[in-house]
């Protein structure tokens, strides 16, 4: 815990980015010796500066970084700094990459094989089956689906890859600590037990807007190659693009209706070159030269109901072909909904349901 102090400081520091962080580094060795170092050493360093030396040489908040550590503690959380075998190669090689990572679950080696999956946060019906389809398929042959864990196409992503058993890894713009949305709080715990959920923010960190576009270059980053589905034509989820295009991935978009508002950026992202796919074949076919050694066969999904408990098997025996809201479930079984969307997640999760835009549910 020690080194992890000097680290969270090094983070903690004030007009001092991951560029700037990785030029003293550089220069001392470690965080622990930055701090050591007197303010005509640190002014040496390149785009430091007088202020900025003496900010350093300053630092008193100790406490905030113990306090810190704590709270990762009392969370489960890990904290893994970009010189640790641990941290994602992916991610290592940028020059802004954060100097700590924030996790819950765990990263492996095999999830440098990832694709992120992101999109609307309002998606169509169609948005909704595409992007669940083809993460479920790309899951099962082995890939690792990364996305944002935000509404729409980025939760029905991370819910597809679980139902096929795979791996799934949620890059937060908050606080590990402060899952957002707070629906998603259900699927951001099953992500963290069969994947990881990081973040670069300190503890506590609410999801504010300008935090977003810092998430998304992390969620191109850990991939080798973004899926946009459903997205307007000033749809956040192109300034993943953006960042992925700096960073030399695959780009791939999904055609979406030519007179639908939330395909107007993903079609547009067609006539500009990106590659376009209408299955996860298509993705897996592209990127074979880079994934072959880990496909593997896609598991055929069950046709038989998975196994339920009393409560899920009441609220699906009220759930048919047609989506129901859930305040329509709720009065029918008599629960509250925070208990109703639970169960429901459980048996998304299972594969038994789907959710459609607006809270809606039906029959897989």
């Amino acid at each position: 815990m020690s080194d992890l102090r000097y680290w969270l400081a090094l983070n903690f520091l004030p007009n001092i980015g991951p560029v700037l962080s990785r030029r003293l580094l550089s220069a001392f060795g470690s965080p622990e010796n930055i701090f050591q170092a007197s303010v005509n050493e640190l002014k040496k360093i390149e785009d430091i500066g007088g202020n900025r030396a003496k900010d350093i040489a300053a630092f008193k908040e100790w406490d905030k970084v113990e306090k810190e550590i704590s709270d990762i503690v009392k969370k489960d959380a890990v904290l893994i700094t970009i010189k640790d075998t641990a941290y994602p190669e992916g991610l290592r090689r940028f020059p802004d990459a954060p100097l700590v990572l924030y996790v819950k679950g765990g990263i492996k080696d095999t999830d440098k094989y990832a694709i992120a999956m992101v999109g609307s946060r309002t998606p169509t019906a169609y948005g909704l089956q595409v992007a669940d389809k083809i993460s479920h398929r790309l899951a099962s042959c082995g890939l690792t689906i990364v996305s944002g864990m935000a509404r729409g196409i980025d939760a029905v992503s991370h819910k597809g890859a679980l139902r096929a058993g795979g791996r799934t890894i949620a890059v937060l713009g908050s606080g590990i600590d402060v899952p957002y949305p707070s629906e998603n709080k259900g699927l951001m715990r099953a992500v963290s037990a069969s994947g990881a959920v990081i973040s670069e923010f300190p503890m506590g960190t609410i999801p504010n807007k300008e935090n977003f576009p810092r998430r998304n270059r992390l969620i191109s980053g850990l991939s080798l190659g973004v899926v946009v589905i459903e997205a307007a034509i000033d749809s956040g989820s192109l300034i993943t693009v953006g960042y992925a295009l700096e960073q030399g991935k695959e780009i791939f978009a999904v055609p979406g209706n030519i007179t639908s508002e939330t395909s107007r950026g993903t079609n547009d992202l067609i006539k500009k070159g990106a590659r376009l796919v209408e299955n996860a074949d298509e993705i897996i076919d592209e990127l074979m030269p880079q994934i072959k050694g880990i496909l593997k066969e896609q598991r055929q999904a069950e046709k038989t109901l998975p196994s339920m408990t009393e409560d899920e098997k009441r609220l699906y025996n009220i759930l048919g072909a047609e989506p129901k809201h859930i305040d329509v479930i709720t009065r029918a079984v008599n629960i509250p909904s925070s208990e109703a969307l639970s169960i429901l997640l459980s048996l998304e999760l299972k594969g038994a349901v789907k959710q459609a835009s607006g809270k809606h549910f039906f029959i897989n």
